[in-house]
């Protein structure tokens, strides 16, 4: 066992990477602090040991790190033919994506906010000198925003109401802006008046606060994603894998499998004629990985990596890889088979060992690999490996594929690799043990990001062309199109059998997440207090800040573990908040894992305690039928103070359970519905009324309440076109409007769903945007989501452009109102920590500078 991690500078202590270190320099070992860029992050300790087995029969660490320029060569000892290939190579046949490349979306500067010039169409709308074009087509105007958002179609174009305005009114303003200025300089002036407008909001004032500019920048995090093969990071994680490299972030990716496939590394047509050769072919991924990175990192694929061999918590040898030029990017490779099939049995696979189909899954190491010794691992050490390097990198956000796909319902085979899906349940079962194992005094919080697979190419397109060129051209990179021994190895510098179709099924154009995706995660209460829910560490997190202008408390962990990403909230008609989310429970047997929706209700109106997590149970009680494939809960009280809770069940039908007044639960209702995909959205019109909405993967189905208090109707066809996912919902303006994105270009769209008369979908509007893709949040002026380089971007209308933040994220945003004309904002940092702004609910108002909440997410020394 190495006395320090080699060269590794292992993101896990408390201390900041210093500024404006020499670029390129090789890791000397422990002491030496490389630089990451413009954002501060965690140094790397001297290795611990936290990787290492304990006892007699842990492994001595075989030699074999060296500066790495390509793999050096090796003759690899042929293999058998192996199973059916690793299905990434698919593609869609004849389709030939385009190659044109463009630079990196644009990237807010830190500190500041940056904003798109706005549309002269919109000018010219709003003055009447230009025909306005086809609200489907365009960016639309400006000046409709305000009323499609607050539903007075009649504001001005400045954005006043009637019966507001005044000079009185205009001195309040001067003089919050020149405060909200002056916090600019004082973090804790600004803090002061930035609860002064809020207060001076909840009681009928309506300030307008000065753009934004966070008083705090944020901590980067550090990020460990954790994939079954090489490539699923690059297919499924990107952009937000690129994004997070481009701004600094510390990342590092784990590879549970070698990905070997058959060991045949050729172009479709020369398959036939190669011979199989597993160790060279795991090698050959493991440099087109490689050089994968070192592009995205440095625009250098040839770029050097050090490779070294540390003993694991299981007992074997994982290879980990740090990249000389950008140190804070480590590769880390577990080398254990992969199962060769994406849903036929093969008992030696993650899959097999989860079962209890066999006792040990074997290594395979690629040929270049400096770990020598091959291992094998029990079910219980491949947990125990994967806690090793959580305990190694002590990371705040941890990216992982999803545990639940489902199965198609025609066919009902998988909808994603078995090996991808059964490799997140380790990581489940692996966070599990490490949040329960380590203490929040030795490691920070961490937030967890579920991410979809193969199905993504069944779904709406969620990248823009930009984005889509810049992902695709990675994964040229990786699959080693020009067929320069740029690596210096023979075993191959890429993944040829993508290099006929390097889109894949289209994955190259979208990237869906698979929960954590609620934006209704912060809300208010009637003393204008605000609630933050997330889940951290595997529960939920909750952040209190009492009254308008209260201190932050937080984060506090509510008891109950097991918690899945996302959180849902509404309030009760006596005014308490009822968290609502799903569980995993792994059971005493393999067929005990279990997806179950859960709920907290607060004890008391703006009390700080909340009840015990109670079950509503699954619609899917058995694993085997459909993996447990339920969404996240929608749920909204209707008029009559119903409340009710909807899923979308495995078959891809909507299912729900409703209270009773004596607050007792129905059972779980069949409400209809196929194709349909995400998390169900749901409000409540101006009658009182609970609508029901699904994306599908060609347009969106609704269903409404006939009257307050009734069953939901019939799934109906709204006649909306297709969009991305997820649907965001918000009763106003009498009805239920909707956001979501336009496919293909990241547009915002909107529309007001009616329910008199049946269910319409009226004033299809393109609102434009920063591209970027996932959900929107939206409340009063204020509409938020993640935009092109994975940064918060927002507007409030009124002929404005968009605006991006630095802030980089987990999830979705989310917004609430607070007091009469109050707007406050949240997203959960990449760092695991909750920031915050305000707006005035004014369509002249700006965001206020954002705010970090409690004290830094690092590991206490």
């Amino acid at each position: 066992m190495p006395s320090a991690y080699p060269s590794h500078p292992g993101p896990s202590a408390a201390q900041p990477w210093p500024q404006g270190g020499p670029a390129g320099s090789p890791a000397a070992g422990p002491g030496w602090e490389p630089a990451v860029g413009p954002a501060a992050g965690p140094t790397a300790p001297p290795y611990t040991g936290a990787w290492a087995a304990t006892g007699p029969d842990a492994p001595s660490a075989p030699p074999g790190s060296g500066t790495w320029r390509g793999a050096p060569p090796h003759a690899p000892a042929p293999a058998a033919p192996g199973a059916p290939l690793h299905d990434h190579r698919g593609g869609i046949p004849g389709a030939v994506p385009a190659r044109t490349r463009s630079g990196p979306p644009p990237h807010a500067v830190p500190g500041t906010a940056t904003a798109d010039a706005p549309d002269p169409r919109r000018a010219a709308l709003r003055t009447g000198t230009a025909e306005p074009a086809d609200t489907a087509d365009t960016a639309g105007s400006r000046s409709r925003r305000a009323a499609l958002r607050t539903g007075t179609a009649d504001a001005d174009p400045g954005g006043r109401r009637p019966g507001r305005g005044g000079a009185g009114r205009a001195r309040k303003r001067a003089r919050v802006v020149k405060g909200v200025a002056f916090c600019a300089a004082a973090v804790a002036s600004c803090m002061l008046v930035l609860r002064a407008n809020e207060a001076l909001g909840g009681i009928g004032h309506r300030p307008t606060a000065a753009p934004a500019a966070p008083v705090d920048a944020p901590d980067p995090g550090r990020v460990l994603q954790i994939v079954a093969h090489p490539d699923d990071d690059l297919y499924f994680m990107n952009p937000d894998l690129r994004y997070s490299i481009a701004s600094g972030h510390p990342v590092t990716t784990v590879y549970l499998t070698a990905g070997e496939a058959d060991g045949i590394n050729a172009t479709e047509g020369k398959q036939a004629s190669t011979p199989p050769n597993k160790p060279a072919y795991a090698e050959a991924r493991q440099n087109g990985i490689r050089a994968a990175y070192a592009k995205m990192a440095t625009g250098d694929r040839a770029s050097a990596w050090k490779r070294t061999v540390v003993p694991t918590k299981g007992g074997g040898h994982a290879e980990v890889d740090v990249l000389l030029a950008k140190p804070e990017v480590n590769l880390v490779w577990l080398q254990m088979r992969e199962a060769g099939t994406v849903y036929d049995s093969a008992p030696d696979s993650l899959h097999g060992l989860w079962d209890g189909k066999v006792a040990r899954l074997e290594s395979v190491l690629a040929s270049g690999t400096p770990a020598k010794q091959r291992f094998s691992y029990s079910k219980e050490q491949v947990v125990q490996t994967i806690t090793g390097v959580l305990e190694q990198y002590k990371p705040t956000t941890v990216r992982a594929q999803d545990p639940t796909p489902g199965r198609f319902p025609d066919t009902k085979r998988y909808t994603d690799h078995q090996d991808h899906f059964y490799g997140a349940r380790f990581v489940q079962a692996a966070l599990a043990a490490y949040a329960k194992d380590v203490g929040p005094e030795q490691r920070p919080h961490f937030a967890v990001q579920n991410y979809v697979g193969y199905f993504n190419g069944s779904l709406p397109r969620a990248l823009d062309p930009d984005e889509a060129k810049e992902k695709l051209d990675i994964l040229d990179t990786y699959a080693w199109l020009d067929k320069q021994n740029h690596c210096g190895s023979d075993a191959g510098c890429g993944d040829l059998k993508v290099a006929d179709h390097p889109a894949g099924n289209g994955w190259t154009s979208t990237v869906n997440y698979a929960r954590g995706t609620s934006t209704s995660w912060l809300t208010s209460d009637k003393e204008h207090g605000l609630w933050a829910f997330k889940v951290l560490d595997g529960q939920v997190a909750v952040w209190h800040r009492s009254g308008p202008i209260g201190a932050w408390s937080g984060p506090r962990l509510l008891p109950g573990t097991g918690m899945d990403p996302g959180v849902s909230t509404v309030t009760l008609p006596d005014g308490r908040i009822a968290a609502f989310g799903t569980r995993t429970s792994f059971g005493a047997r393999p067929t005990d894992y279990r997806r179950e929706v859960v709920y907290a209700v607060q004890k008391g109106p703006g009390a700080p305690e909340f009840g015990d997590w109670q079950s509503l149970g699954t619609p899917e009680t058995v694993d085997e039928n459909w993996t447990s494939d339920i969404s996240a809960p929608a749920v909204s009280v209707d008029g009559t103070g119903q409340l009710a809770a909807y899923v979308r069940d495995g078959a891809g039908s909507l299912r729900g359970r409703v209270q009773a007044a004596n607050g007792s639960w129905g059972p779980w209702v069949q409400y209809g519905g196929t194709d349909l995909h995400g998390t169900p959205a749901t409000a409540t019109d101006g009658a009182g009324r609970r609508m029901v909405f699904a994306a599908t993967t060609k347009s969106v189905l609704g269903w409404v309440q006939p009257k307050p208090g009734a069953p939901l109707g019939p799934a109906t066809a709204t006649g909306l076109p297709d969009t991305t996912l997820p649907l965001t919902a918000e009763g106003r303006e009498g009805g239920v409007r909707l956001w979501f994105r336009k496919p293909g270009s990241g547009n915002v769209r909107t529309a007001l769903v009616t329910g008199d008369g049946g269910l319409k979908a009226n004033g299809l509007t393109d609102l434009g945007g920063l591209q970027g893709f996932g959900a929107v949040t939206a409340s009063g002026h204020v509409l938020a989501g993640r935009s092109a380089g994975g940064r918060l971007g927002s507007d409030l209308g009124s002929g404005r452009p968009w605006e991006r933040s630095p802030l980089m994220f987990v999830g979705a945003p989310s917004a609430t109102t607070t007091g009469k004309d109050m707007v406050s904002l949240a997203v959960v940092g990449l760092d695991a920590r909750l920031y915050v702004t305000s707006s005035a609910d004014d369509a002249n108002a700006h965001l206020a500078p954002w705010l970090p909440v409690g004290p830094r997410n690092v590991t206490p020394r």
